[in-house]
Formats: C-alpha cells, structure tokens, sequence
C-alpha cells in the first residue's frame, strides 16, 4: 500500500527505510540519521510519521500466512491498542485516499460502547490518532460508526450486546480486550457467523490474557496465529515511574506474570479458586439489605518493611434458610501500612464508606492492641475479635465451598485479591509472602456467612417445665 503523501519516486528510499526500521535508524550515529532524514522528499517527510511498520515492534505486525485470526497477547502497555488501530488502516486504506483497500465492512467490538468510543477509536493509539490527514474517517455518532473518504465503514459494537451483532456482515473485524468480556464466548459466536463478506475476512484480537475458555479455544484453533510481548516491549513510551512501581509491586507473582508479562496462565494444581471462576462471580449489582462487615488481617510487625494489612469488604443478605444466603465482596481496601495507626484508620475509613455494621480482626498475632488501635481512632466501633485455631486452607476450604455454590460474588475484578485466591491450594498458599487479602476475605465471609449457618442449624436445647 502507498501511504498518503509519498511520492513514488519516494517509495524506494522509504521502503527501505520500514525494511530497517527505527530500531536500525536509531543506533546511527546522529550524522548518519539526519542525513537519511535529508535525503527524504518532503512528502516522504510528512509520510513518515504514519507509516507503522517503519515504528512498530516485532509483535504489532501481523504474521505472514493464510490466518483468520491474530491475536495479539501482551502486557498492560506493550502497543496492543496501536497495533490494532494500525492493522484496521491496513486493511480499510487503499493506495490513495479515494482508493478501496482489502477491508469495506469493519466491525470493531470492545467491552462497552464507551471502550469503544474512547480508547479504539478517540483513544491516543486509537483509529483516529493513527490516521493521516487525508484518510482520516469521521465518527458519525448517531450511528455508531467511522466512515473513511473511500467510503469504507466500521461499526462499534458492545460485548455487553451480543445479540446487536445477529444480522450485520464484515469483511474484516478488531475485538478488543476479550479475555475480560462478561458475555465473551456469545458475542465471538455472534461476531464469526457475521465475518462472511470478501475473499478472506480476518480479525485481529488485542488482549490481556485471562485463563478464560473462550481465549484458550480460539488459540487452540488452527487458522489462529499469535504474537506476543511483554509491559517492559514498550518501555520506551512508558514512564519510568510506572514501570519502576509495577515491577516492584508486581514481579514474581502470578498477575504480574499476566498483567505484565502478557502470559496466559493455568490454573495452579489443587487450587481453592480458579480464574475462571472468579470472572464468572462479576456483578453490577448490590443487594439491598445487606449486612456489611469490614474484617482485618493485620500485619505481624508495623513498619515500613512488613506485610500488607488485609482489608476487605463484604456484605451479605441473610434472610430466611442459610442455603439461600448470598454475599458479595464490595471492597479490597488492603494497604501497605508502616504503622498500627494507618492500617486502623483505611479499615475504619472502609467502614465509613460502606455503612459497614462491624469490623473484625485476627488478633492472632496482635492480640488485645489491634482493638486497642482501632478505638484510639473510633471509640464506639462495633468490633469483634477473631482468633485462628486452624491452618489458612483448612479455614479456607468451607469459604470456597461458598463460591462453589455461586453464593458470592464480586463488585469488580479485585486482581491482587484474586491473584492470591488462586494461589491457595489444599496444600497451603504458594505465592510470595502471606495471603493477607485472602484471610482477611475468609474472615469476612466467615462472619457474614459460616458462622451464622451454624448457629442457624445448632439444635435449641429443650427445657422442663
């Protein structure tokens, strides 16, 4: 494809120039790169900026090869966005801006419409952004779509409406971020049956890896093909800061093996929790007439080098018989505290935003001086203590049974929190350091749940009289 502004006396030079790159640009000399940027024609000048494969990374462009799908997996920042909204140019633009490229018909199918909108389309390595001046498309928003000068359209589509995509037909389509889709696997069968159009539709895939069926069967097909990269690919166009705080919080864990590593991960042998389930435990809603409880697990020591204090929120509605008990998780408010006083204060802050009903701590290790903390802070807190007489899985097991059930759910994707879930096996927890938001979890839900069924079913003693 020519690119807009380029001259075809031009085309050789630039060809040559997206063969080397700018990784093979930028280790000359700084003699040498002005002098190839002198020797450009000005059109081959202003062309530059908006020819990709001249800047991309190895794992943004597409495979050679007769696929269907490309998926894109990589980390939290390492280019997917860019590289999707550049594939979309490749297929949708000709050789000139009035000319047809490969792709008439584009469906482009994100989370939410507004995910759409804002990060595949008005996004900073959006559709838009990538476009040059004279092939740039126009958003029509009454109609939910970008039409570019040659006529070719794309269409948004919201995962949460999987039945918007029975009808329309695509000769080319970009999903994005699949793996954390609610209704994943009904809007990828809707969109498959819609990808009929053309000689050879595609689609390309931009996501974050999630241990999800639906991602896992797509990968497993054999007309899928598959780049990779991790968070650190990219780091030229990230902050320093970021990646400095990320790896330090998140290196050697499970969800920094996905989130920045860009690895899908299985599920660990003998795990109380799997990742698939926990997606499966999402909710937008929040029962009314909940009892709400923050519970505590605090950190053995207070200073700036110990654990994290485990602060989670739950609530739950415990009408009626026990068994038809439901709970959800509406807060991880964990902290790294150096001190007593701050983990006290984000638990009873946690409290206050919630109109929590009660906060229980372990006192395990601290015993009376983590109630002692909590009402220096707030005299009249409604606190119980809670003591562990038995090792974390065995206190563990009961709660999953909970999730088994499809008796809890969660407000939002907690990922520290569900990272450590699905690390605590029968076996004990097999990740770094101790899973204080998973005690703290079980203790909520213990409170709300557990103990109260108990009571519930403990035959009343009978009187004489």
């Amino acid at each position: 494809m020519q690119p807009a502004h380029v001259p075809k006396e031009s085309l050789t030079l630039t060809q040559h120039a997206m063969r080397s790159g700018a990784d093979w640009l930028s280790c000359k000399p700084k003699s040498e790169q002005e002098a190839f940027l002198n020797s450009l024609s000005d059109g081959a000048l202003m062309a530059l900026p908006y020819l990709f494969e001249f800047w991309a990374l190895p794992h943004q462009l597409p495979p050679d090869g007769d696929w269907r799908t490309w998926v894109i997996m990589g980390g939290r920042g390492a280019g997917k966005t860019r590289a999707g909204s550049e594939w979309v140019r490749a297929e949708v633009e000709g050789g000139s801006p009035l000319a047809a490229g490969r792709a008439q018909r584009m469906a482009l199918v994100g989370e939410t419409f507004d995910q759409v909108r804002d990060v595949m389309i008005f996004g900073d390595s959006g559709i838009l952004a990538c476009s040059p001046p004279d092939r740039r498309p126009v958003w029509e928003a009454s109609k939910r779509r970008l039409v570019w000068p040659n006529g070719a359209t794309a269409q948004a589509f919201s995962a949460h409406e999987p039945e918007a995509l029975r009808g329309p037909q695509f000769d080319a389509a970009w999903v994005d971020e699949l793996a954390k889709w609610k209704k994943a696997e009904e809007t990828w069968d809707m969109l498959q049956f819609g990808l009929r159009l053309g000689r050879h539709p595609r689609q390309v895939v931009t996501t974050t890896p999630r241990n999800v069926a639906v991602l896992k069967q797509i990968l497993k097909t054999p007309s899928t093909v598959t780049t990779h990269a991790a968070t650190e690919a990219n780091r030229a166009w990230l902050a320093e800061s970021f990646l400095e705080e990320v790896r330090a919080r998140y290196a050697g864990t499970r969800l920094g093996r996905q989130e920045l590593d860009g690895v899908l991960l299985e599920d660990a042998e003998g795990a109380l929790w799997t990742l698939s389930g926990l997606e499966a435990t999402r909710t937008d809603d929040l029962p009314e007439g909940m009892r709400v409880v923050v519970a505590v697990d605090p950190p053995v020591t207070g200073h700036a080098g110990s654990d994290e204090c485990g602060i989670v929120v739950a609530g739950a509605v415990t009408d009626g018989d026990p068994k038809d008990w439901n709970a959800v998780i509406m807060e991880d408010a964990s902290v790294s505290a150096s001190s007593p006083t701050q983990w006290a204060r984000a638990a009873l802050d946690a409290a206050a935003r919630h109109g929590a009903d009660r906060v229980v701590a372990e006192v395990n290790q601290g015993g009376d001086l983590v109630e002692t903390v909590l009402r220096q802070i707030d005299p009249l807190v409604s606190f119980r203590a809670v003591r562990a007489t038995k090792g974390k899985s065995a206190r563990a097991e009961p709660v999953a049974a909970l999730y088994e059930q499809g008796r809890v759910q969660h407000a939002r994707a907690f990922d520290v929190l569900e990272d450590q879930m699905c690390r605590m096996t029968l076996r004990g927890y097999e990740g770094k350091g101790s899973p204080d938001r998973v005690d703290a979890l079980v203790w909520a839900l213990t409170e709300l749940m557990i103990d109260p069924a108990a009571h519930w079913r403990r035959p009343r003693m009978r009187t004489l009289g």
